[in-house]
């Protein structure tokens, strides 16, 4: 089984519960280990939009990393994420895969770890809640370490926690 790290993000309609739905549909088809408060964030890249809510979740999987990325784009889809928007533009759900246990992996669909990991905030804050000391493969420096090296006009608001208060008993 492989250990997985995924972020989830929503700027548009109930954020909220759309983050409980798409964490509930992975749940369904991955064992859910670990989950991250929910936070507040300021739009990355594209910034004239709504403001995100985001978390990150830890879950075991027996998927090879293809198939687990197909199954995350399936859950978008459920929950109303349009193909082709906008880059950084707004989104019902974003499900990204972050980090499949020790991987590095390039193709012209995904790459693992995250390309743009360690420059956002919005995914470093909730992922350092639940792994602050991993070291992502291919970089010098936890997690942890990642966040606190961000400019501070990234800093991030906290929103709500536990997530299971929030989400629900999602396992």
């Amino acid at each position: 089984m492989a250990t997985v790290y995924l972020g989830f993000g929503s700027n548009l309609d109930d954020r909220l519960a759309l983050l409980r739905a798409a964490v509930a549909a992975v749940a369904v088809q991955e064992e859910l280990v670990a989950l991250s408060s929910v936070y507040e964030t300021e739009p990355w890249g594209e910034v004239d939009q709504p403001r995100f809510l985001n978390l990150c979740a830890a879950v075991r999987t027996q998927r090879s990393p293809m198939a687990l990325h197909a199954t995350l784009k399936a859950i978008e889809r459920q929950l109303g994420r349009e193909e082709g928007g906008r880059r950084w533009g707004p989104r019902r759900i974003d499900i990204d895969l972050l980090l499949y246990d020790e991987l590095v992996l390039s193709t012209p669909t995904l790459t693992i770890p995250h390309p743009q990991l360690a420059e956002r905030a919005f995914v470093l804050a909730p992922l350092a809640e639940i792994a602050p000391t991993l070291r992502p493969p291919g970089l010098e420096a936890t997690v942890a370490e990642l966040l606190a090296r961000l400019p501070r006009h990234q800093e991030v608001a906290w929103v709500v926690a536990p997530p299971t208060a929030v989400l629900g008993a999602v396992s």
